[in-house]
Order: C-alpha cells, then sequence, then structure tokens
C-alpha cells in the first residue's frame, strides 16, 4: 500500500465526529458508519476524514487525514464500545471498517463552502490535487468512471445485487445518491 493514495484509487470521504473518534482510527485502526446512514459501498481503497466544529478553531472545517481501507465487518456498537453497555444505540449495528495507518495529507483540505458534509466518493488525484472540498466533486467522464468503479466494488464484495444498484444515473444525482447522505455519523 502506498503512503499516499495513488490518483486512481477510490475515497470516501468521511465525517469524523470529534478529535477522540480519530484517535481511534489511529491508534485502534478502525471507525465506524452507523449501517442505517452508510453510503451504499463502503468497499473503497482509502477514507479520508473530515473534520467539523468538534476539532476547534485551528483544525475544523477541513480534510487533514486519510488511512488505507483494510476491509469491514458488521459489529453492534456495545461490541466496538464496550464501555457504553447502557448507549441508547449500543444494539444498532455499524460497519467496522479496519485502517491502515493515518496519514496527514501534503495539505490540509479546507470546507470553503461546504461546511455540513457526511459522505462523498472521489479520486485519489483529487483528493491530493484539492484546494477546498468542492474540488472533490467529480464530473463528465470521470464521474461515469467512478459510478462504473463503485457499481463494481459493490458487485465484487457481494454487497449488493445487480437489481438493488441502478444504472448510471441521468443528471447531477450521483453525489446525492450515493456520495453526500443526510444525516452525521456521531450517533
Amino acid at each position: 500500500m502506498n503512503s499516499v493514495p495513488a490518483g486512481s484509487d477510490l475515497i470516501l470521504v468521511a465525517f469524523i465526529p470529534s478529535p477522540q473518534d480519530l484517535e481511534i482510527a489511529r491508534l485502534l485502526g478502525w471507525y465506524r458508519i452507523p449501517t442505517l446512514k452508510a453510503p451504499k459501498v463502503i468497499a473503497v481503497d482509502w477514507l479520508a476524514f473530515y473534520q467539523p466544529a468538534s476539532f476547534g478553531k485551528d483544525r475544523q472545517w477541513k480534510i487533514e487525514f486519510a488511512a488505507p481501507v483494510r476491509g469491514h465487518e458488521l459489529a453492534l456498537r456495545a461490541e466496538l464500545f464496550k464501555d457504553q453497555q447502557d448507549h441508547p444505540r449500543a444494539r444498532d449495528e455499524y460497519f467496522k471498517i479496519q485502517l491502515g495507518p493515518l496519514i496527514r495529507l501534503p495539505r490540509p483540505i479546507p470546507a470553503g463552502t461546504w461546511k455540513r458534509l457526511t459522505f462523498l466518493y472521489t479520486t485519489g488525484e483529487r483528493l491530493l490535487d484539492a484546494e477546498t472540498i468542492t474540488d472533490l466533486s467529480v464530473y463528465d467522464e470521470e464521474r461515469n468512471m467512478l459510478w462504473k468503479s463503485l457499481r463494481e466494488r459493490a458487485l465484487a464484495t457481494q454487497q449488493y445485487q445487480v437489481h438493488d444498484l441502478p444504472e448510471l444515473p441521468l443528471g447531477s444525482d450521483l453525489l446525492a445518491l450515493f456520495g453526500l447522505l443526510g444525516g452525521s455519523n456521531d450517533e
């Protein structure tokens, strides 16, 4: 695995709720996504972490870190956090995504005008070249290739059957359907 994403790598930009969650990713090597709010495809090459206001004035609203994805499994929240057996969502299912080492991106990617972000698919090339988060959006022919790659990953990992996945959408619905999902991951 490269020390930074390769240009064609499939990247999932994911909301990381707090500095403590980033420490879990760094020290324990995993990240959680509630299955009810997860994007359609989680079989990606890398996760990049969007840091909200909880990171404080100097680190909020940007992407500073990414990590290679090594695999994923289903787990209950109570299995992830042994000390939270009485949590209201203790019995909820989560994707536990196993990660390789966190890397600091060559330069942080500020949010610009985008302050609310949950999930966004992009490529390694866009991640490394982006000046702001809006530069991560994929358009034109590259969008078709990204869509095809997401579809192939979903089928290859047997996450979905062919009839569960729509054909290439017309218009600008790709990010709404498979990239930016409502809600947040801080549950």
